[in-house]
């Protein structure tokens, strides 16, 4: 019996015979926030993609509290999908819904809650990202780029998920409100005692919201570490990647 809340196990994901994942192994213990870094293209979404059942792998095993979640019947599968809340890189807001309708989409959906409860545990949950009533009144257009993060976050949370994906949680921000929401995801996944996975291209979001920085090139982990060892290691691609550096092992396509 495993004590990881995720682990991946030799994935392998090709498209057009490109092979974007590669053996892939990660082991996600319960309550880590665990970052993945890595350049555009290395397959970061892919992983997430697979985790979530929006893409299959094409051999490997995903295992959520020790179980093996690929090829599940639709209706087990949602059973896991309960347990998991998503922040979508931008935010990914129904326009023609109100913030309060936004945040509890899935608690009306998925748990069938009635408008009011449903309501009620919104603006509960938005208080805790630091938005009001009034806002949740407002339409995703009428938001900032903050604030619609912010809104994000709020869905993410309200049906108490006991996993979270964050999908590039700063990008657009800027570096004011994107420790704010650096913050918030802090606050709201320690108090919850939710098990994060997130990736990101910001250095400094990595730092501040990780237990654990893993850095994927080429379908394949190939630097793990706690955030205070990373500007201390000896992997050239960390050292390349997080000091910007167009010289080094990694050769970006042009």
């Amino acid at each position: 019996m495993t004590n990881n809340k995720i682990q991946l196990i030799n994935i392998h994901k090709n498209f057009n015979n490109k092979e974007v994942l590669k053996g892939l192994d990660l082991e996600i213990i319960p309550g880590e926030s665990l970052v993945i870094i890595g350049g555009s293209g290395t397959g970061k979404s892919v992983l997430i993609k697979c985790i979530l059942g929006i893409m299959t792998p094409d051999k490997g095993e995903i295992l959520i509290d020790g179980k093996n979640i690929l090829n599940l019947k639709d209706y087990k599968r949602s059973i896991i999908n309960q347990k998991i809340g998503m922040l979508f890189q931008n935010a990914a807001l129904f326009d023609s819904l109100m913030v309060w309708e936004n945040v509890s989409f899935g608690l009306m959906q998925s748990n069938k809650m009635n408008r009011d409860e449903a309501k009620g545990t919104a603006l509960k949950v938005l208080k805790k990202v630091g938005l009001n009533e009034k806002v949740s009144a407002l339409y995703p257009s009428e938001l900032s780029g903050g604030m619609q993060k912010r809104v994000g976050l709020a869905r993410a949370i309200a049906n108490s998920p006991e996993i979270i994906f964050f999908d590039e949680p700063t990008t657009g921000l800027d570096p004011i409100m994107a420790d704010v929401i650096n913050d918030l995801i802090i606050e709201c996944v320690k108090d919850q005692g939710i098990t994060a996975l997130s990736i990101t291209h910001d250095m400094n979001s990595a730092r501040k919201i990780s237990d654990r920085i893993a850095m994927l090139h080429e379908g394949r982990i190939v630097w793990s570490g706690r955030p205070n060892e990373i500007d201390n290691s000896k992997n050239q691609y960390v050292v390349q990647f997080i000091n910007g550096n167009a010289s080094g092992p990694i050769k970006m396509q042009i």
